[in-house]
């Protein structure tokens, strides 16, 4: 992670001052979202928000197995959340300028926001052979937003407290030895009872022919049958007036 300041849980006051310095570069970003959250998916489980003048980048990808056809996401942000340092979830080197990064689990204030990082296991084995994974909450744009990263282990009821109930969960469906199968991801789903899913994490034409052994979505969405789908392109302007009044939604973005 060369050139990168990786901030390490180190109390409210330190992450606040740090802070500072780029909050006037965020200013222009207010005005374009209209307190909305604005949501691209830049491939897996990369996605960047924007919105309250902020522009926050999760989980940079390289472009190789269930990545490989997806464009490297070097987008420009002040702040870059990764929930490990495996290759389809840390490639912190391809982001632009010099952001700000978030990696270990960990209560902070940035900019006079709370983030937090939760830790679950990246495997079924107790992080035995993939380690820890960080699941990020944070509120953007009116919005109380959960994403799970890249795990495979249940919630527990100390997690479950940490993470809340989301207004909008990103959630790993693949399957594979460190991701959540469609199975394991509607159990963690009933736990949180989020709003509106997000499915990450998934099988697309972007995966190398026999490197990637997630599988599509389809069977993800033959589970959650019953459940309202929602399709957009791969980039989403959400509102708390737009989400369901009772009960949940599936939004699935398309890559472009």
């Amino acid at each position: 992670m060369r050139r990168r300041r990786l901030i390490r849980y180190a109390g409210a006051g330190l992450l606040s001052t740090l802070g500072l310095g780029v909050a006037s570069s965020w200013q222009g970003y207010s005005a374009q979202t209209g307190g909305a959250l604005g949501v691209q998916w830049l491939g897996h489980s990369c996605f960047l928000f924007t919105g309250d003048g902020r522009r926050i980048l999760v989980n940079p990808f390289r472009s190789l197995g269930c990545t490989a056809g997806y464009r490297a996401p070097r987008v420009a942000a002040e702040l870059v959340l990764i929930s490990s340092q495996l290759l389809d979830e840390g490639a912190v080197e391809l982001v632009p300028g010099n952001p700000r990064l978030l990696y270990e689990s960990g209560v902070y204030q940035f900019n006079k926001k709370r983030i937090q990082g939760i830790r679950t296991d990246h495997d079924r084995l107790g992080g035995k052979r993939f380690g820890t994974n960080v699941a990020w909450q944070w509120r953007q744009g009116g919005l109380n937003i959960l994403h799970l990263g890249g795990t495979a282990s249940p919630i527990s009821l100390e997690q479950k407290i940490l993470m809340g109930r989301p207004d909008v969960l990103f959630v790993p469906i693949g399957g594979g030895a460190n991701v959540y199968a469609p199975d394991e991801a509607r159990q963690a789903i009933q736990v949180l009872n989020p709003k509106l899913i997000i499915p990450t994490h998934y099988r697309t034409k972007a995966a190398a022919a026999n490197e990637c052994e997630s599988v599509g979505i389809e069977q993800f969405l033959s589970l959650m049958s019953g459940t309202p789908v929602r399709r957009s392109g791969n980039t989403l302007s959400l509102r708390s007036a737009n989400l369901p009044k009772e009960g949940m939604a599936i939004q699935v973005m398309s890559y472009s």
